[in-house]
């Protein structure tokens, strides 16, 4: 990981657990189609991820997160989410209302950061996600487009919520960068536009999606099976060799 920037200081403060502008909008604002397919990457990456680690996990998408009871229309909806343990309600769950048994903040949150509406995700966001109990948030910059606030823009940062419970920004910047929810490195590919996840900072064993993971097997199936046949042909090249050889020394006899 980077080492932190001799440049910046750091910054702790306390955040209000309700506040009147975090009400969620009834109306949902359409995304630009890099936006959802940045988000759908994402996410049917963190499903195979969720699936393999064999623990009861959730994830989705555009999913309310409400915290106070008595305000039960403030809360924020992250583009994607990982909670563990799932809801009880399970797929037909519509929100997550933590004062309700079996309702969990998200282990992981991402936001991606939209052209229209960049200071949401960097102004807004962390204290939310900090008030909501959010274990780990992402925040995505694919175009580059939020705001010089806090030291802006920044393809990437990760916020944790430490044993103290305080939320804190551990990365600002390019990537990679270890996220420690689930343990693989992010990475900004495609020219920054997609999110990525690999088990090393190096970028060599990359997470696969269920539909490319198919395809590499496939592929690995193909190769195996051309393998297997071009070992074929050269043992039957070698038996006829032999057998071209024994004819020639019986015919000299």
């Amino acid at each position: 990981m980077a080492l932190p920037d001799p440049r910046l200081v750091t910054l702790r403060y306390s955040v209000a657990h309700v506040r009147d502008d975090w009400t969620l909008s009834e109306d949902r604002v359409p995304e630009a189609r890099a936006h959802l397919l940045a988000g759908t990457l994402a996410r049917q990456i963190l499903e195979v991820w969720a699936d393999g680690t064999g623990r009861p996990m959730q994830v989705g998408a555009n999913l309310a997160v409400r915290w106070v009871e008595e305000r039960p229309a403030i809360g924020v909806d992250p583009d994607v989410y990982v909670v563990e343990p799932p809801p009880p309600e399970g797929d037909q769950v519509t929100s997550l209302r933590l004062w309700e048994p079996g309702h969990f903040p998200p282990l992981v949150a991402l936001e991606i950061v939209s052209v229209s509406h960049p200071n949401k995700d960097y102004v807004d966001a962390p204290d939310k996600y900090a008030a909501s109990g959010t274990r780990e948030l992402w925040i995505f910059d694919p175009e580059l487009v939020g705001p010089r606030v806090r030291g802006g823009p920044h393809r990437l940062q990760v916020w944790c919520r430490d044993d103290s419970g305080a939320f804190t920004r551990i990365y600002a910047g390019p990537g990679p960068v270890r996220s420690p929810a689930v343990g693989g490195w992010l990475f900004a590919v495609h020219e920054g536009r997609r999110l990525r996840i690999a088990d090393d900072e190096q970028g060599t064993s990359w997470w696969m999606t269920a539909t490319e993971a198919e395809r590499e097997g496939k592929e690995r199936e193909r190769e195996a099976k051309e393998r297997e046949r071009e070992a074929k042909e050269a043992a039957l090249a070698r038996v006829a060799v032999l057998e071209a050889e024994l004819a020639r020394r019986s015919g000299g006899k």
